[in-house]
């Protein structure tokens, strides 16, 4: 596991980490922030993209597909996302209007395929666990609902003072159907922002813990991983996995499985 300290967001892309990490053989994440007619411009070769309106509203054109003024939430705690998908090799232009900002979930990716809008209707909410460990779950790029390559991406929230990603599970080895081997990146924001939360990686012969802040990111390669939000600070991580194959299989660690039997 590693940690990427967030820095203060600046006009245009901002390429947090790639490939190049330790932890990644496939995911590239990034961070897009426009003002009111500002335009980016990408060709994404070699790879595809899920990009996801965090707060604010833009015009996004993949290929031949348009799509104007989208984006329906202020920031990522108010309500479900927007989505671009932009397969293998496609050019992709987005145009805020007004601020906006974008996380750029990419993967490597080859093949062919069609650019995709994902609307806060085909967001499917999910409400996992129970007591202590219960949060929402969005899902916005999965199996199925979107047809990457690769790429898995969806946004968890957890309440002030809850668990998530728990009990603790994995997913670093491939076999199927138990489990599948798939790298992953979190993107973190709190509710107010001075907070902070715990994110927590072990397996054997390891043990890492951080206390993550408002727009820091986490890269796991390997290992049971569980976060929690502290008190009094509602948590949001938008999470990207990749692997060899777009199936998403995950081992809870068998000593703490037993909380999901208990009423």
């Amino acid at each position: 596991m590693a940690l990427i300290r967030g820095t203060p967001a600046q006009g245009g892309y901002s390429r947090v980490v790639g490939p190049e990490h330790p932890d990644l053989s496939y995911i590239e994440f990034g961070l897009l922030a426009l003002a009111d007619g500002q335009r980016w411009e990408h060709t994404f070769e070699g790879a595809e993209s899920v990009l996801v309106i965090l707060g604010g509203r833009c015009d996004v054109q993949v290929d031949a597909q348009q799509w104007t003024d989208i984006g329906q939430r202020k920031d990522v705690f108010g309500g479900k996302a927007t989505a671009a998908y932009c397969p293998p090799g496609s050019m992709c232009r987005v145009v805020g209007r007004g601020q906006v900002a974008l996380a750029v979930c990419s993967g490597e990716a080859d093949g062919t395929g069609e650019p995709a809008l994902i609307l806060p209707d085909r967001v499917q909410v999910r409400e996992v666990g129970k007591d202590t460990f219960q949060r929402s779950v969005h899902d916005i790029a999965v199996p199925a609902n979107a047809d990457a390559k690769r790429l898995i991406v969806g946004e968890t929230y957890n309440r002030p003072g809850l668990w998530s990603g728990y009990p603790p599970h994995k997913h670093d080895v491939d076999n199927p159907p138990e489990e599948s081997n798939l790298e992953e990146a979190y993107y973190f924001r709190l509710n107010p922002p001075q907070g902070f939360a715990l994110q927590t990686v072990y397996g054997d012969g390891f043990e890492d813990a951080y206390a993550v802040g408002d727009g820091d990111v986490v890269t796991i390669a390997e290992g049971y991983h569980a976060v929690a939000a502290a008190p009094g600070y509602e948590l949001y991580y938008l999470w990207i996995l990749a692997g060899e194959h777009r199936t998403m299989r995950l081992c809870d660690d068998p000593q703490h499985s037993w909380v999901l039997a208990q009423r």
